[in-house]
């Protein structure tokens, strides 16, 4: 469909340091391989997308959430016949920089640095990550990743001006960065809005009535899964209806960004960089269900009772161990403290927190405050 608008991978600015190419693997299926085989990814089956770990096994977790959005990206990719590896990479490291608990633990981490006049944004810190500490190389630091994928990284949800973020201006600033990219942070969208349902749904907080009221499309897909499996249970009737929400609004991510392209008149990648406006969007009507989904979502699940208690005690225990590494910087690993040598005291312990799981952050916890 938008094959002129392809990043021809071979059309790459390369690496930072000097690496010999692959007799069999592109520069991006390296990149992919490269992020597939980081401790960061696996580090992310230990933290929250939504559901702490304890309430259940059958949630998803940051890791089976990186995979559902691999998976709607590289569909999206395919349909539209734009870059499949290049956007796979993407999709698989655009959350390596949440630190645990989820949203509660950035919100955090960002109120403890806005303290010392800096801030935690999780895109920021997997750039950090994937620069300096993934050492896995003894040619050079970090993954050494295409410029691509890192420039994705850091605009996969945003675009920014020139010296807005003055440690990101060799990442062209002022530009949008290839198609392949701008499809992440919608495929983010759409997965955590079909999996948050789903978890939210089999956590007992809503009936499919409830969402039906709130999100009009959904009211009529369970309306033709109803006639279709009259015997059919709830809870079959609701996972043919949130297959039926996930096809439409993929659907609609390709319709929408094939007619955007189109209108637009773009006919290659410099073109796009040069667009004034992203072109990776949703059609219309299902623009609208997800922003539907999203508000009801917040209602029902984010801040939710059963959900509120547990952000705000994760939250102060967050807080809590970030004072007593800055008054005990000691306590943090010896190796870890010289890696961060020259660094200010408040960015060490955040960068060190920020890496680590639910399950570590917690026995770190019980060990100095038990």
């Amino acid at each position: 469909m938008l094959e002129s608008l392809r990043f021809p991978v071979a059309a790459s600015r390369g690496r930072r340091y000097p690496d010999l190419p692959h007799p069999y693997r592109n520069a991006f299926q390296r990149d992919r391989d490269r992020i597939l085989h980081a401790r960061a990814f696996r580090r992310l089956e230990n933290k929250t997308q939504v559901f702490t770990a304890p309430i259940s096994d059958h949630f998803r977790n940051r890791l089976t959430h990186t995979l559902e959005v691999s998976q709607v990206a590289r569909t999206v990719a395919a349909a539209l016949k734009l870059d499949e590896d290049f956007t796979e990479a993407l999709a698989l490291v655009h959350d390596f920089g949440h630190p645990p608990f989820a949203h509660a633990g950035e919100d955090e981490l960002h109120r403890q640095m806005a303290r010392f006049g800096e801030r935690f944004d999780h895109n920021l810190h997997a750039l950090r990550l994937v620069e300096s500490f993934e050492q896995r190389y003894a040619r050079f630091p970090g993954l050494n990743l295409t410029f691509e994928v890192r420039e994705g990284m850091v605009k996969h949800s945003r675009d920014f001006a020139q010296g807005e973020f003055p440690e990101l201006d060799e990442y062209l600033p002022g530009l949008r960065p290839p198609l392949e990219a701008q499809l992440i942070d919608l495929a983010d969208e759409i997965a955590y809005n079909t999996a948050d349902l789903d978890d939210g749904f089999s956590a007992g907080l809503f009936s499919m009535a409830e969402i039906a009221a709130a999100v009009p499309a959904y009211a009529e897909l369970a309306e033709t899964v109803e006639l279709q499996f009259p015997g059919a249970t709830e809870r079959e009737r609701f996972f043919e209806a949130l297959r039926l929400l996930l096809d439409g609004v993929v659907t609609g991510l390709i319709r929408g960004t094939v007619d955007a392209a189109r209108e637009a008149g773009v006919g290659s990648v410099d073109e796009v960089r040069h667009y004034p406006a992203r072109l990776a969007k949703l059609a219309a009507a299902p623009a609208a269900t997800s922003a539907a989904l999203k508000t009801f979502l917040h209602a029902r699940v984010y801040y939710s009772p059963a959900l509120r208690d547990e952000r705000t005690r994760s939250a102060g225990m967050i807080a809590r161990l970030f004072e007593y590494f800055l008054d005990h910087p000691g306590a943090l690993p010896a190796d870890y403290r010289e890696q961060q040598a020259g660094q200010p005291a408040h960015r060490v312990v955040c960068d060190y927190m920020a890496g680590m799981t639910d399950g570590f952050f917690l026995r770190t916890y019980q060990r100095l405050f038990s």
